[in-house]
């Protein structure tokens, strides 16, 4: 037979959850321009990733 359910507390669902939020987007610097980059993407302004430029 299956287990009867129980009641999930207040305090446990949220002890569950407490590791789903979300952390803030990290910005680092492109090297060519100064602009803020995410992580691993090349720039937006000038196209750069890392020291190599991927545009034009």
């Amino acid at each position: 037979m299956a287990v009867s359910p129980k009641k999930t507390t207040k305090r446990r669902k949220r002890n569950r959850r407490s590791h789903h939020a979300i952390s803030p987007i990290a910005y680092s610097k492109c090297v060519n321009c100064n602009a803020p980059v995410r992580s691993h993407n090349s720039c937006g302004e000038c196209g750069h990733y890392g020291e190599k430029a991927n545009r034009g």
